[in-house]
């Protein structure tokens, strides 16, 4: 029995596949930016921190990075229910991906902190910066430059991951390919091209971040 492959209907579903792509980019966005300032206490916090803010620290990072990211949504869109809570598929989303950027980024930071010379907060604190001025005008400068390549990474990490938000009815890329699925029985066509504008949309991040990339370097996406 052979395949009728008609790729024609999903030329015609493309403005809402852009649509839904446009969200799962904003979302990509916005979460890694949030992201990036909670990730920053947490690597100070599990790099040089003492006692409870350490602990607090490593306990996030450890969370963020050995439990899945499905199960991450999945308790803030059902699991706060039972108290009560009910997040949007798009809130409950944003947060999961906010708290497990923050726990990779911060990782990714705490090795770019190790490559920050010691003197170099001495130094700024010397010149009367406290160690929050010390580590904003001084030490986390260095520390993107030396990680931004990871950085870029992580963005296409939590591009990806929106995807996952298809299951909890967010009418993202994945979530808009699963609808028209559903209603044309078009699985391979909806899906290859939902691959393909992933595809696109994470080497044109590769390729940004290395046009932009701090110091010169250049490395092919």
């Amino acid at each position: 029995m052979s395949y009728n492959f008609q790729f024609g209907i999903v030329l015609d579903a493309l403005p809402d596949l852009m649509r839904g792509a446009a969200l799962s980019l904003s979302i990509a966005i916005v979460t890694m930016a949030v992201g990036i300032v909670l990730a920053m206490p947490l690597a100070v916090g599990s790099w040089n921190g003492k006692g409870l803010v350490a602990c607090l620290s490593r306990s996030w990072i450890e969370l963020a990075r050995n439990t899945p990211c499905l199960a991450q949504i999945y308790f803030f869109f059902y699991g706060l229910g039972a108290f009560g809570i009910f997040l949007s598929p798009w809130l409950a989303v944003g947060i999961a991906l906010c708290f497990n950027n923050a726990g990779y980024l911060a990782e990714i930071f705490r090795g770019g902190l190790n490559g920050v010379n010691a003197n170099q907060m001495k130094g700024a604190r010397s010149l009367g910066l406290g160690p929050v001025g010390a580590y904003r005008y001084i030490v986390f400068p260095q520390v993107f430059r030396n990680t931004f390549s990871s950085i870029g990474n992580q963005f296409i990490w939590a591009l990806l991951n929106t995807s996952l938000g298809a299951l909890i009815g967010l009418y993202d890329l994945s979530g808009v390919a699963m609808d028209y699925q559903s209603r044309t029985f078009k699985t391979f066509e909806f899906f290859l091209a939902i691959a393909v504008i992933y595809f696109i949309l994470a080497k044109l991040v590769l390729f940004l971040a290395n046009r932009f990339k701090p110091g010169g370097a250049r490395h092919a996406a």
